[in-house]
């Protein structure tokens, strides 16, 4: 399943007046699933820890942006992808679009597996991986994009996408896997 457009979810968004952008949104439903948090249609108030907000329409974007994810992250082809700007976007964009997905990432999970989840050790080094570059801000070296900076950008976004695998493995197929044995 493929994500709804950045517009889309801008736009059912804004109608819910949800007060983050679509990359922190999916970033916090990708945290939330990864961490064993239910695909509910109310997903935005779980992630938002706001009971208050109304859940998306049925079929919408929002609605569509969960399916799409949980089915993504569930799928053993590794197809799980991050919702970003377009390509042609500038670097400072695509790469503050990443660090707030991180951002969101880290809530999402947070508020689906406590204080304390059981990770692997290398699930807890990504997860503390994630929280560097949650922290992190897009440098605006004006119009100077060069190529280093592209590919540096390309491998962070494969390494996001890996460990929200990694982390997912931990939290959810593991403990799919103890059910079926026990």
């Amino acid at each position: 399943m493929e994500l709804p457009s950045v517009s889309a979810i801008e736009a059912e968004s804004r109608q819910l007046a949800l007060a983050a952008s679509p990359f922190e949104l999916h970033g916090g439903l990708c945290g939330w699933l990864a961490g064993g948090g239910a695909s509910v249609r109310e997903w935005p108030a779980k992630v938002l820890a706001d009971d208050a907000l109304p859940a998306p329409a049925a079929g919408g974007a929002l609605d569509e942006l969960r399916l799409a994810s949980a089915a993504q992250l569930a799928d053993r082809s590794f197809d799980f992808a991050l919702l970003l700007p377009e390509p042609d976007a500038s670097l400072a964009d695509r790469s503050g679009a990443l660090f707030e997905w991180c951002r969101g990432f880290l809530g999402g999970f947070g508020l689906s597996t406590g204080s304390r989840p059981k990770l692997s050790d290398e699930g807890a080094e990504a997860l503390g991986d994630l929280a560097k570059l949650a922290a992190a801000q897009p440098q605006s070296d004006g119009d100077e994009e060069d190529e280093e900076d592209e590919e540096a950008l390309v491998e962070i976004e494969e390494f996001v996408r890996v460990a929200v695998l990694l982390l997912h493995g931990d939290c959810v197929l593991a403990a799919q896997h103890r059910q079926k044995l026990n």
